[in-house]
This record gives C-alpha cells, sequence and structure tokens, in this order.
C-alpha cells in the first residue's frame, strides 16, 4: 500500500501528517511511504529526516502517482490528487459542514474521503481523535499567548517592593481545550475559575485546582461529549452569571464550539465594557464565528481598553509537537485496522461509517445527508 503526504497547502498551516517516527511505524506494518518535498519544514523537520526513516521524497506529482491512500492535516483540493488510484482513500480534516462544496467534489472525483473530524468519541478511538490532540495543545497555546499580551505577571509575587497580586483567569467551556487552559494558568500562578454549561465538569475544573462557576439550573449537555445548545432561558441565565463575574477577570479564555454551526457567542461587548483595562481576552473559537463580540482571527482588538485576540489556526502555532501527535492519531488509527493478509487497513462499520464522507462516486455520510 502506497501512502502519500502532502506539503499543507491552506493559508497558516505549519503542520504535516507524518513525522518521521511514523514513517517508521507504517513502513513496519507493510507501507510504503511518499513525501513530498518540504512537507515538514515548517515542523522543523527536513526532508533529508524523511528520506533515513524510509520515506520517498519527490515532488507532489511524483508522490501521488499510484497513491492507494493521502494523508494530509487539512484536506488537499482535488486537483492535486489526480494522480492517485481511483477510489484512493484520503484521511485528513475536511471541515464537513463548512466545505460541502469540497466533500462534493471528492465524491465526482471517485476518492473515499475519511475525515478525521467525525471519529466517534468512543474509549477505543481515544488515541486516533485529532480533535483531541490538537484542542490540547490550543488550550495550552492560548494561555501563553494571552500571558504574553497580558502586561502584568501571573503569579502572585512578594517582593521588598510590595505584593503583586495573582491574575484571575476565566475559561469559558470546559472541554479538551478548556480543561488544558484552567491546568496551565493554575501552572503559570493563575486564580483559575470556569464555566460550562455541562455540570458534570464542575469535578474536573476542582481537580485541577480551579473554581466552578455555573448558573442555577443550567445543563446543555449534547451528544459525544459536547455541549448542546442552550435555550433562550438558559442563555439569559448564562449571561447573568458572566457578567457578574467577567467584570473582575483579567484574562478570559473562550474554547466553546458546537459541531456543525456557528460558535455560540459567550461575550457581549457590554461585558467587555465591564472589565478592566489591561484585561485580556482569547477566543478559542474565533474561526468559527467567534465566542466573543468584535473578535477577527489573527488580529489583536482592542474594545473599552480590552485587548481581544484569537488565532484561525491556534495548533498550527505550535507545529512541531501538533505534527507529532496529529500524526501519531493517524498512525493509531491505520494500526487499529490493519489487516495483514490484505496489506491494508480494513475499517469496521462503527468508526468506518462514523468517519467515511464519501465513496464510490456518492456522499454517503449520514451526518452529512441529514444536514442537506
Amino acid at each position: 500500500m502506497k501512502i502519500a503526504v502532502l506539503k499543507e497547502r491552506a493559508a497558516g498551516e505549519t503542520r504535516v501528517a507524518a513525522t518521521p517516527e511514523t514513517v517508521k511505524k507504517l513502513a513496519a506494518l507493510g507501507a510504503s511511504l511518499a513525501v513530498e518535498e518540504g512537507a515538514g519544514e515548517a515542523a522543523a523537520i527536513p526532508d533529508a529526516a524523511y528520506a533515513e526513516a524510509g520515506a520517498e521524497v519527490g515532488p507532489a506529482a511524483k508522490v501521488v502517482t499510484g497513491a492507494d491512500m493521502v494523508m494530509g492535516v487539512q484536506a488537499p483540493d482535488v486537483a492535486a490528487l489526480s494522480g492517485a488510484k481511483p477510489g484512493a482513500w484520503v484521511a485528513a480534516t475536511f471541515d464537513p459542514f463548512g466545505q460541502r462544496e469540497r466533500v462534493e467534489a471528492y465524491a465526482k472525483a471517485g476518492l473515499e474521503a475519511l475525515s478525521l473530524e467525525f471519529m466517534p468519541r468512543i474509549t477505543r478511538a481515544q488515541s486516533m481523535d485529532v480533535l483531541s490532540s490538537q484542542s490540547n495543545l490550543a488550550g495550552y497555546k492560548a494561555v501563553i499567548a494571552a500571558a504574553d499580551q497580558y502586561g502584568r505577571a501571573f503569579p502572585m509575587m512578594m517582593t521588598a517592593a510590595g505584593t503583586i497580586s495573582a491574575a484571575k483567569v476565566f475559561v469559558m467551556g470546559v472541554g479538551v481545550a478548556g480543561l488544558q487552559a484552567i491546568a496551565t494558568a493554575k501552572r503559570l500562578g493563575a486564580q483559575v475559575s470556569a464555566t460550562d454549561v455541562r455540570p458534570e465538569t464542575a469535578e474536573q475544573i476542582k481537580s485541577l485546582g480551579g473554581k466552578p462557576v455555573f448558573a442555577e439550573g443550567l445543563e446543555a449537555s449534547g451528544e459525544g461529549g459536547y455541549a448542546a445548545e442552550l435555550t433562550d432561558e438558559q442563555k439569559a441565565a448564562q449571561a447573568e452569571l458572566v457578567t457578574n463575574h467577567i467584570a473582575k477577570q483579567d484574562i478570559v479564555i473562550t474554547t466553546a464550539l458546537i459541531p456543525g454551526r456557528a460558535a455560540p457567542r459567550l461575550v457581549s461587548d457590554a461585558q467587555i465594557a465591564s472589565m478592566k483595562q489591561g484585561s485580556v481576552i482569547f477566543d478559542l473559537a474565533v474561526a468559527q464565528g467567534g465566542n466573543v463580540e468584535g473578535s477577527v482571527p489573527d488580529q489583536l482588538v482592542e474594545k473599552h481598553g480590552v485587548t481581544i485576540m484569537g488565532f484561525s489556526n491556534t495548533p498550527a502555532h505550535l507545529p512541531a509537537d501538533a505534527s507529532a501527535l496529529f500524526s501519531r492519531n493517524l498512525f493509531n488509527f491505520l494500526n487499529a485496522f490493519w489487516d495483514e493478509d490484505a496489506g491494508k487497513p480494513v475499517l469496521d462499520e462503527e468508526i468506518g461509517d462514523a468517519i467515511r464522507l464519501t465513496r464510490a462516486g456518492e456522499v454517503v455520510n449520514p451526518r452529512l445527508q441529514a444536514a442537506s
């Protein structure tokens, strides 16, 4: 089985879908790897390291020719895959709801698109879950970037010249990114509080040294561990809670996402105005419409003396580690289904049907069919 890895072409994308470590592991299964020249440059992986690991390194057209499978971080344009075998697999992130036209193009080209975002959140798939691994890094980076932008120290410091108070950090949304944000802010010495619409997260917040802040009666647990959309009454209760709490905070990290929908609005302009001058808000959902009113991807926005920031692709700001984790997720996925007799992975229904978007010229994913 020939597996091709192309250089990412999306703006600002620094990650790569395979590292020398995973090239060796995939080769040990019996696959042959071909990597486009310069694919790992932004992640500090030279072509020589891929070659030493056993991969063929060459131009894109040569790498793709005859490929049974293409691995990517973000799904490549169909035009870049013209040399692949008919029905070749493409395992990458597709943004299936936001990029439906691309999914249709894959179907028309006869390619089998495997959307890594649709990996089910079940125990046996945890090691394959790219959303979790990348969100973990994103939560860390959000706090580090906000701390850098914030003009004061995070920990309490007692000096001969007086005491510096600890920064107050408020994390909104306690998924994988939120939990890492809590842990990182706590390690930096901040006073940390956090909120979510799922009451079961209170113990997780406490376990990391944070203070849970919940509106009474608030509950919106969705499928697969995600939050569901709030009712109007719940939104009002949450807004009142945030308004009372946010005015006292120095740093706010927002992380809330609902799959297939625009990010929910968590922080209004009026709430921003209530914050102290010099405070910082990092909107991790800015690329999906934003949790914060007025946030703009990759721009520092100042409103009422508060700096609002957020990256369109936060994991890409940690390319080496993000690539290492992403590529391991991909290897774990292929390894779990590798059939020695067939010399390739053979997917089961539970995971295969969940992540498969297209097959034999058709869009076959139930979630996409339901949304159309």
